[in-house]
């Protein structure tokens, strides 16, 4: 997707509005063989699973009476290079033909249910066509996030010019494989105070950091902590689906946990690092040394400074929690969003069908301005505009009047007095790093850790990752930058964990982010930050279009293809 030139070329960046369908170590780590008084706390609720969520069983054909197999098609039926979705009587299969053979695998994606029939097939790789998760057709293994799981990859024959497929019933049903994973060898015993791998932050990066590890066999203890009192969860989601609940939100359930003796310590706060010891303390005074460490302590959200501030039914989207209070108390009230980016523009769609109204209140001209550029931004303006939602822009914030403690009034530096009975605030984040500040681990001006293409910190066995990173990025002259994307996060805490044992892996996955908004998708390919131009393709008016962000003088060329 990109690629570096002898000569200057533009930077292209491209972004799609579309329709949704519906929408082990060459090194080792020394062993404690010990825990953690802090073990596990369990805090987290057991997910409730649909059918095709349960962990599969550890051998897909456990025996022909549980087993399927049928003539699906003849070998001229499909030519190379395509995709076919069949039925297979429990279930569908996605039948490919890449040079000359073919292959038969899970038809969904694993991580939102996207038919991969409808993705892009490509050197040995079909890439979903909602979120760019890519998987192996060889294998089913999961190649390129979002996403934790990969495909199943059932059995192929052919005989007398035609195509028969067996498959388990069970994963048929499932659509989705569990990579197998090293068991922990060395359980928590109750008393003690030393780690294998430490990871600060159980957001996507220290979830796939976790899972690598024991899916490339490594056997010995491994902590997760995080601030939140929930097990690790799909926090994009929450500024999309502000009613989800926890455990609709949940990435992996309690068991998943237990199961591979990954320990997770929520509610609990790192403030310190003492890299020379290798020991990390806790809010609480709770010590805690490790071999490895990784950082993945995410952002914090930027807060208003106004006068009023500290009145009631404020809030920022960081919690389950949060953005659930916000939808009880916004349903038939007016409700003001503070900041036209990605969160605060899907928190106002969201509450659209739910408040009496909806009001954003922005600095720039147009909402995504830095972002998508001004000719994009206003024609997503308006189709908010076209849903009720009343735009203050080149203004702020001056004061949050309350009547009884609780929010009733946001005044703006314009003299506009806007009736509020809730408030979010979505003006940007910082990274949540402070607690490095009296380490050796290198911050930045802004206080991101810089990593290495492999993610590791200036200081050895340091590594960091997701949100609070800013890294080299090939394609752009190894120009250290932050990208802040879910997917990106899944990517960075795959290659730390891969470095920790040695492999000597690098970063090299493309950036893609995505979103939704009153029925339309955005998706968003490639780094295109100071972009000098905008190239639109197609009905800018019907939202049906592509755009590319260039910038010249660069080394670089990127190109992406929504879908």
């Amino acid at each position: 997707m990109g690629g570096c030139f002898s000569k200057p070329k533009p930077v292209e960046l491209k972004i799609e509005v579309v329709l949704p369908e519906k929408e082990r170590g060459k090194e080792e780590l020394s062993a404690s063989g010990k825990g953690s008084p802090r073990a596990y706390q369990g805090n987290g609720t057991a997910r409730h699973f649909h059918t095709e969520e349960r962990l599969p069983a550890p051998h897909p054909y456990p025996g022909a009476q549980d087993c399927v197999e049928a003539a699906i098609c003849h070998v001229k039926d499909l030519e190379n290079g395509q995709m076919r979705e069949v039925e297979l009587g429990w279930g569908k299969v996605l039948l490919v033909k890449d040079n000359g053979e073919f292959h038969a695998l899970g038809h969904k994606c694993p991580h939102y249910g996207a038919p991969l029939v409808k993705g892009v097939l490509s050197r040995g790789r079909v890439r979903c066509p909602w979120h760019g998760a890519c998987f192996n057709i060889g294998t089913g293994d999961l190649e390129d996030f979002p996403g934790l799981d990969s495909l199943h990859k059932f059995q192929v024959k052919i005989e007398k010019e035609k195509v028969y497929v067996r498959a388990s019933k069970q994963a048929l049903q499932l659509q989705r494989r569990t990579k197998v994973m090293a068991k922990c060898i060395s359980p928590s015993a109750g008393h003690s105070s030393s780690t294998n791998v430490l990871i600060v932050g159980a957001g996507a990066a220290g979830l796939v950091c976790a899972e690598t590890l024991r899916q490339e066999g490594f056997s010995d203890r491994i902590v997760l902590c995080t601030l939140d009192r929930h097990l690790p969860y799909d926090r994009p989601k929450l500024s999309k689906s502000l009613d989800a609940q926890p455990e609709q939100l949940a990435l992996r359930p309690k068991e998943f946990f237990r199961a591979y003796g990954i320990e997770v310590l929520t509610e609990a706060q790192v403030v310190t690092v003492d890299v020379r010891n290798k020991k990390v303390v806790f809010k609480d005074g709770f010590k805690l040394e490790y071999s490895k460490l990784l950082l993945a302590p995410g952002s914090s959200p930027k807060m208003l400074s106004c006068k009023g501030k500290e009145v009631e039914n404020v809030f920022t989207i960081r919690t389950p929690e949060d953005a659930n209070r916000v939808v009880r108390l916004a349903r038939g009230r007016n409700a003001v969003v503070v900041g036209a980016g990605f969160l605060g523009m899907e928190v106002a769609a969201y509450l659209t069908e739910k408040a009496h109204s909806v009001s954003v209140v922005e600095l720039e001209e147009t909402p995504f301005r830095r972002f998508l550029g001004e000719r994009v931004g206003r024609a997503l303006m308006k189709m908010f505009e076209n849903n009720r939602v009343k735009f203050y822009m080149q203004t702020e914030v001056s004061e949050l009047r309350a009547q009884e403690g609780k929010l009733k009034e946001v005044v703006l530096k314009s003299s506009k007095v806007v009736r509020a009975d809730v408030c979010v605030v979505g003006i940007g984040a910082v990274p949540a790093t402070g607690f490095l500040r009296q380490s050796s681990i290198n911050l930045d001006s802004r206080g991101f850790i810089p990593v290495n293409k492999m993610m590791q910190t200036n200081v050895p066995g340091v590594f960091a990752a997701g949100d609070a990173v800013t890294f080299p990025l090939a394609w752009r002259n190894n120009r250290k930058v932050n990208i802040p994307h879910w997917q990106m996060a899944h990517a960075q805490g795959r290659v730390a964990a891969q470095n920790m044992l040695a492999q000597e892996a690098e970063i090299s996955t493309v950036p893609y982010l995505w979103t939704a908004m009153f029925g339309r998708s955005l998706r968003y390919a490639g780094y295109g930050e100071g972009f000098d131009d905008v190239i639109i393709q197609g009905d800018l008016e019907e939202l049906k279009f592509v755009a590319f962000y260039t910038k010249t003088g660069d080394m670089s060329w990127l190109t992406g293809k929504g879908s």
